[in-house]
């Protein structure tokens, strides 16, 4: 928490009207830092150092940009305890959760330090004219990225890494509840050679005034969101005014579906990571899960005592496998789930109470027999709550997974490898884990179909997310 003020042109300043906001301990409610809240006149700030520096980062060969990556993937791994715990106190995540986020976001450097060599382009003769089709990828431009409080250092990591693999210079907005992780990477990013300018920092409690701000300035090429679909759409309305390129990696609504012949020891363990990863707090967390009536109660025991089994309490706390929530306000919404599914005749197994005292904290919860019309069923839970229904045929279940406006991820847990690679194919997911729980992946293209977004993060078509196809046409 040594940096709490803005990063523009490789300078912390305290913004132009030097007012703040504080960042809350979800495990304690205690002030952890007072933060600068970037106004409109930081923006063109950071605008103006974003331009300048973007010209001579372009220029560099894609190798120098590669090995400044690589020197930031070293630097970050290097520092993986200290990252963790800042990520545990003001997200509140347990310390193994953090461990995996902090080790998970510095791979995205060593990713796109790989991929940074990669922009191939292509020649080829034109059947009709005769003339050459010569093919490369160019930098599109300045990127704002605007990023969640659920992962604060991958997100961000999955957007700055391939924005600079690709030669782009990036202003980036993180969310107000978890500004500090993002802020104490700069240092490290400065230390492995990344110019002044390149990347800045705007944290902000004015938000939309900001944002809309930047992707209204023409200096602006890209911009790339991770959040709720509602806010996606609100930016894709403000860049259309642009014609700004989009990235944009909005909300779930997971199903999970364990047949009949699953192995129901590796369906429980990657319910459990597709659950409680992040504490649920994830949009590819496991929202509905669908379980074959002739398993179903088997299932729900074998689950139930893993939730059980789960110790909550401050994330700092080695032995803690279940840190807080991350504010008040998603702890209510995950109890009044939980309380709308129950009065709606859903069967409690476990949790369901939230504990006296201080804290956002909610505990492991369990539900079987959740009807179709329990509030929880159609919207994100974002918490530690398994919502569990039942099913007995195959298409019936394929359709219920997909009947939702959302198509980010969804899981399938069966023995039969034929069945699980046809069914995969007919869900509507961007993603889809086959016996597996965790699908994130920085070699792979996270991304979803329907409102879930546009474009793909991570793999390689997470670095053309910010370059331009040109296409030159000659004869010789």
């Amino acid at each position: 928490m040594e940096h709490t003020n803005l990063y523009i042109d490789g300078t912390w300043v305290e913004g132009a009207e030097k007012t703040r906001f504080d960042v809350i301990n979800p495990a304690t409610e205690e002030v952890l830092a007072s933060v600068a809240s970037a106004e409109v006149a930081d923006a063109d700030a950071a605008l103006d150092a974003a331009e300048a520096a973007m010209a001579l980062w372009a220029a560099q060969t894609p190798r120098h940009r590669s090995e400044v990556l690589r020197k930031t993937w070293e630097l970050m791994t290097a520092r993986l305890p200290e990252f963790a715990r800042l990520i545990t106190l003001e997200n509140g995540k347990a310390r193994t959760d953090a461990m995996g986020e902090a080790a998970y976001a510095a791979e995205f450097f060593r990713w796109f330090a790989e991929e940074a060599v990669r922009a191939d382009g292509m020649i080829t003769h034109a059947p009709a004219s005769g003339a050459r089709i010569i093919v490369q990828h160019k930098p599109a431009g300045l990127a704002v990225l605007v990023t969640p409080w659920n992962y604060p250092a991958a997100m961000g990591t999955r957007k700055i890494a391939p924005a600079l693999a690709a030669g782009c210079a990036v202003i980036i907005k993180p969310a107000s509840e978890t500004p500090l992780t993002m802020l104490a990477l700069m240092p490290l990013l400065e230390e492995a050679g990344v110019p002044k300018g390149l990347v800045n920092v705007l944290p902000s409690r004015k938000t939309g005034a900001l944002v809309d701000h930047l992707l209204h300035d023409p200096r602006v090429r890209v911009v790339s969101f991770t959040g709720s679909t509602a806010v996606g759409r609100k930016l894709l309305s403000s860049a259309a005014a642009q014609v700004l390129k989009p990235a944009m990696e909005l909300g779930g609504n997971a199903p999970l579906i364990v047949f009949e012949d699953a192995d129901l020891d590796v369906a429980v363990e990657g319910t459990m990571l597709a659950k409680m990863r992040n504490l649920g707090e994830a949009c590819t967390a496991a929202n509905r899960i669908y379980v074959h009536d002739n398993v179903k109660a088997a299932f729900v025991e074998k689950l139930s005592a893993s939730m059980s089994a789960l110790k909550v309490g401050d994330g700092l706390d080695p032995s803690v496998d279940v840190g807080p929530l991350v504010n008040a306000e998603t702890c209510s919404k995950v109890a009044e789930f939980v309380e709308d599914a129950v009065a709606k005749g859903a069967t409690l197994h476990c949790g369901g109470t939230k504990p006296d005292g201080k804290g956002f904290f909610y505990p492991p919860t369990v539900l079987s027999d959740v009807p179709a019309n329990a509030d929880c069923v159609n919207d994100e839970i974002f918490g530690p709550v398994a919502a569990i229904q039942s099913f007995t045929d195959q298409e019936d279940v394929i359709t219920r997974a997909n009947d939702t406006e959302y198509g980010l991820v969804a899981y399938v847990f069966t023995e039969d490898m034929k069945r699980g690679m046809q069914v995969c194919e007919r869900l509507d997911y961007g993603m889809v884990g086959l016996n597996r729980g965790l699908v994130s992946d920085p070699a792979a293209p996270f991304g979803g179909t329907k409102q879930s977004g546009l474009g793909r993060e991570g793999g390689h078509e997470g670095m053309l997310e910010f370059m331009e196809t040109q296409y030159i046409s000659a004869s010789w």
